[in-house]
């Protein structure tokens, strides 16, 4: 940071300018020219020297500097991205000094910025790395493990030494949520950061700017020539690769050891969500074509996670909904009271808590982390004083009610829902204080070193000051949780006016009032779907072009805005002839033929939206492709109910173009293929005639009638599988991963992931294998045989010398020499099966050495 533009120190870093720095990291050169790409006007003092450039730079045409083939390369480039900020990119450009470089440009204000690196490999070629990336998140279908394997993925594919996932709370903290990391360092999971950690600042550029890399962190900066203008102003690098960053965030990362860092931002909604932060801890430069894929792969994360936070948030909805549903029915012949005490642990589990309690005609009953009967009835008396007959919360209770100091620890945070329209019944949640519900993995003695701006730039006296500010604090409530909240108190005062009316004039008017929360919540969640469609108009990079993805997707949200409509209206399912009449109703001509032939199926609310995706899906190929694209072409949709009351529904296209099946699978096939026999149990058949399309499907029995708990039994049942673990294999074991491959070596660490296991070190090679096990030698190991230039033989001479078990594995169906050599340990064979593997390593760790 130049003199002229002032110290930065602790006490001004939240003003610090750090967007004209006036320097850029060494890793890179930079030429900034004039508003039409015609004249050098200022550039880093290290171009001459890395770009090969003779005499003066600044006022220069960029002919000159760069020769006519790349200016011209160059200018095109920023044509075509138009007005984006983001740089266009093109790689592995040979100058007139002879050298390959990767160029970034873009246009940001009055200038034209020109960013050069030396060139990457040739072979990382970005939409490549991205597309399999990505390919490797697309069907997660929850937000959990999809940051779980984000973190995983960025790590195997990027190569740092750590990857953090961090959020952040509404008041600006982080949190760490996920982490991936090598095996000797530091856990920072779940330790939390103020938000003074990032400042205001710094946050606005992650919004602008989603991939910051520092290449080292006690890198000396390279400062631009000139610094300032004719007019005085520095040069804005905003959206600039090689922008210098912050000095203060430069000591924090050498305090924690770190010597280079790479961070995507996570946008949700249009706002910053989180980082994936990745730390090494020696210096380390990204190239650009690496750093293109992962800001690609940020935008999908960033998409996805969205999506599948709304899909969350709806079936959080539903299920407050039909917790709510139970006690309106009971309410209906029994004492009002006596149904919400005796439901009070299932009104318990509507939002996430620690306590909840109901305080109703004087009597006061609680459960979990909850004021005592003796202090419960005082706080119901003041929050009748506060809320004026609406929904009150705060994080922090002792803020507002004083006399909450005495339990704090236990009760910091209150969300009270009044039940009738005088102050004097309410339903409380409540939530403990926010420093007695961590659970921080890292270590509490560890030290860091101390830099010139003192041990307020280490991670533990960050958390040490997190600490200090939420004090008395909770979990703050969501805009998600009110929104709960809201419903259940219309719910609920409902159920408390029956218990004032008569059971006749009452059962009249509950169907009114049904249909009211009905249309609530549809409305809900039509606007959670309008964000989703919205969200996917975003550009994303794909196999095909951007309108075509983004119309695809708008069609099929649009299918489920429908379908839900159709379940909300009829009450957990809907009519089969209403969904088939609505997807074709759009392609209805004089000129083709539509034939629907379709019983009266009344089909649940699961296959509802599950067939309603698949029947746009045939529709809208239909249209583009098949027999509703000629004036000729004929469509017969017919279904009836087999002996066994399983739905059979065929569709069958005539006299349109030719059929060949598709090249290859996409996300439409897919689903065709897929979504019936996955989601619900049935069986899907297409068939690509040359005369037309057949497609036949069987949506099983149980769907076709609407059961009560059939999902919450399936999901319990999934649950309790997928935490099947050995028990004769402590999950806390210390795992060694030899595996050369890395996508393969990723899905092993899921599959170890899923079951339990936490530890697992993973090398690709016997060297670093061997320098592992001399640093911290693991319990038990899985070693790939062939590794491409050689094989795991020595690694297991090694461990077996140690007594320490371990299984191999491979892909040849013979095990090739490995029987002669070590005759008794367990092989496992390529592809791996999530249940052999952990089969073979129970068996290998029951034989393993003494003291296992």
């Amino acid at each position: 940071m130049d003199a002229t533009i002032g110290k930065t120190d602790l006490t001004n870093c939240d003003r610090e300018p750090i967007h004209i720095p006036g320097s850029i990291q060494p890793h890179g050169a930079l030429i900034a020219f004039d508003v039409s790409f015609t004249q050098a006007l200022r550039h880093s003092a290290n171009a001459p020297q890395m770009l090969a450039l003779a005499g003066a730079i600044n006022g220069a045409r960029a002919d000159e500097l760069l020769g006519g083939e790349t200016t011209h390369a160059l200018r095109n480039a920023l044509g075509a991205a138009g007005e984006m900020s983001r740089p266009a990119l093109l790689f592995n450009r040979a100058l007139s000094g002879g050298n390959h470089f990767d160029i970034a440009v873009h246009r940001h204000q009055s200038s034209v910025i020109v960013e050069f690196e030396p060139a990457g490999n040739p072979a990382n070629q970005p939409l490549q790395v991205a597309q399999a990336m990505i390919d490797r998140l697309r069907r997660i279908d929850n937000s959990d493990r999809l940051i779980q394997a984000a973190a995983r993925l960025v790590r195997g594919v990027l190569g740092y030494d750590r990857v953090m996932i961090y959020q952040f709370e509404r008041d600006g903290a982080g949190k760490v949520i996920a982490e991936m990391k090598r095996g000797d360092l530091e856990s920072f999971l779940g330790q939390y950061f103020p938000a003074s950690d990032i400042p205001q600042q710094a946050r606005a550029l992650y919004l602008k700017n989603a991939i910051r890399v520092i290449s080292s962190s006690s890198y000396e900066p390279i400062p631009l020539v000139p610094q300032f203008d004719l007019s005085g102003e520095a040069l804005d690098l905003t959206f600039a690769h090689l922008r210098s960053v912050s000095p203060i965030h430069l000591e924090y990362l050498r305090n924690m050891g770190v010597g280079a860092s790479m961070s995507i931002s996570i946008i949700v909604d249009g706002e910053l969500w989180g980082l994936i932060a990745c730390h090494h801890y020696s210096p380390r430069i990204l190239p650009m074509a690496l750093r293109a894929a992962a800001e690609m792969f940020g935008d999908f994360f960033s998409l996805h996670l969205n999506a599948l936070k709304q899909r969350e948030k709806l079936h959080v909805a539903t299920e407050a909904r039909s917790y709510l549903d139970r006690v309106l029915k009971l309410a209906s012949s029994q004492n009002v009271e006596d149904v919400l005490i005796e439901n009070l642990d299932q009104i318990g589990h509507l939002i996430p808590n620690d306590g909840y309690a109901l305080y109703f005609g004087g009597r006061w009953k609680s459960a979990g982390s909850a004021p005592s009967s003796a202090d419960g009835p005082a706080l119901a008396q003041f929050i009748g004083t506060v809320a004026q007959n609406r929904i009150w919360a705060t994080h922090s209770l002792v803020n507002h009610y004083p006399a909450a100091e005495a339990y704090y620890q236990d009760v910091s945070g209150v969300l009270a829902i009044p039940l009738s329209q005088t102050p004097r019944d309410y339903l409380f949640f409540f939530r403990k204080e926010l420093v007695q519900t961590l659970n921080w993995a890292g270590n509490p003695d560890k030290s860091y070193t101390a830099g010139p701006l003192g041990d307020r730039l280490t991670p533990r006296k960050s958390f040490a000051i997190w600490k200090e500010t939420v004090e008395r604090q909770a979990q703050p409530w969501t805009e998600s949780d009110r929104e709960i909240a809201g419903v259940a108190r219309t719910s609920l005062v409902e159920v408390a006016l029956r218990h004032n009316e008569l059971l006749e004039q009452e059962r009249s008017k509950a169907d009114v009032r049904q249909r009211m929360l009905n249309e609530e919540l549809n409305h809900r969640v039509k606007n959670i779907l309008s964000v989703i469609k919205s969200l996917v108009g975003q550009p994303v990079q794909a196999g095909r072009t951007i309108e075509d993805y983004v119309s695809s997707l708008r069609g099929r949200i649009q299918a489920l805005s429908f379908a839900h409509d159709q379940v909300v209206r009829g009450e957990g399912g809907g009519a089969l002839s209403q969904l088939v009449k609505a997807e074709l109703s759009p392609y209805r001509t004089k000129q083709n033929e539509i034939l629907v032939d379709v019983e009266k199926v009344w089909i649940d609310s699961r296959a509802y939206s599950v067939l309603a995706l698949v029947l746009h899906e045939l529709a809208t190929n239909a249209a583009k492709y098949g027999s509703l694209s000629t004036a000729s072409g004929k469509l017969a949709v017919t279904s009836h109910i087999s002996e066994n009351g399983d739905c059979l529904i065929s569709w069958v296209e005539r006299g349109g173009p030719p059929v060949s099946p598709p090249s290859r699978e996409g996300f439409g096939t897919a689903l065709l293929d897929r979504s019936i026999p996955y989601d619900l149990g049935g069986e899907s058949t297409v068939q690509y005639l040359p005369e037309g399309l057949n497609a036949s499907f069987r949506i099983p029995a149980r769907h076709v009638r609407r059961k009560q708990g059939d999902s919450d039994q399936a999901a319990s049942m999934q649950e309790k599988t997928s935490r099947n673990t050995p028990q004769d294999v402590p999950l806390d074991i210390r795992l060694l991963l030899l595996e050369d491959q890395m996508l393969i070596a990723m899905d092993v660490e899921g599959m170890l992931a899923d079951r339990g296991f936490a530890n697992v070190s993973t090398v690709n090679s016997a060297a670093e294998a061997m320098k592992l096990i001399d640093r911290a030698p693991p319990s038990l190991a899985i070693l790939d045989v062939n590794l491409g230039d050689g094989t795991s033989l020595g690694v297991a001479e090694r461990l077996q010398k140690l007594n320490i078990p371990f299984v191999f594995a491979t892909g040849y169906g013979d095990g090739g020499n490995i029987a002669a050599s070590f005759p008794v340990v367990p092989i496992v064979r390529k592809p791996y099966s999530a249940d052999s593997l952990v089969q073979e390593l129970r068996r290998a760790f029951a034989a393993g050495s003494p003291g296992h």
